[in-house]
């Protein structure tokens, strides 16, 4: 059963580093570029979807992008933060699961509100590309529960420890007495 556990802590770590190097190179490549990434037509369309849907005019959609990259950069950097945690808990500790969940959550987000336009105007190129993001987080999110699992079938004695509410001979505080 110990393999089974490595091999999903490995796929975790390599969702993880998925989405800090690519999500981190294209944010940085977003926030760099003179045109903040709108000059690339087929990785700005949701850029122009979202702001048709807004009626954005071109300093809005300049700020959306600028919102949509600077949040991709800080959902790598969630990921890039639980790698490290990942690394450190093999040195001794444990590993906060917290981080990768809220990396989890940024990257639903984001990639729900970029496959939206796509959706309405019916470019399932794109869709498809951002649907895989979804796929990923979903995978990471299913590891992370049987990883969870796993560690609490391995650990009985300290979740039972932890379920401990009260001391043994405290009453119980009713106040309806």
């Amino acid at each position: 059963m110990r393999k089974a556990s490595g091999a999903v802590v490995a796929m975790i770590l390599a969702i993880a580093l998925y989405f800090t190097l690519f999500w981190g190179f294209d944010s940085l490549r977003v926030l760099t570029s003179s045109s903040y990434g709108l000059d690339d037509v087929w990785h700005s369309q949701f850029v122009f979807g979202v702001g048709r849907i807004f009626h954005l005019g071109p300093i809005g959609l300049i700020k959306l992008a600028v919102f949509f990259a600077v949040m991709k950069l800080a959902a790598a950097a969630v990921f890039a933060i639980h790698i490290a945690d990942r690394l450190r808990s093999l040195a001794g500790g444990k590993v906060n699961k917290e981080i990768l969940e809220s990396g989890l959550i940024l990257v639903v987000l984001i990639s729900s509100v970029s496959v939206a336009p796509a959706l309405v105007s019916k470019n399932f190129e794109l869709v498809h590309e951002q649907t895989i993001d979804l796929l990923l987080a979903g995978l990471a999110a299913a590891l992370t529960i049987i990883e969870r699992n796993y560690a609490a079938a391995e650990a009985p004695a300290e979740i039972a420890a932890e379920a401990v509410i009260a001391a043994k001979g405290a009453t119980w505080f009713t106040p309806w007495r």
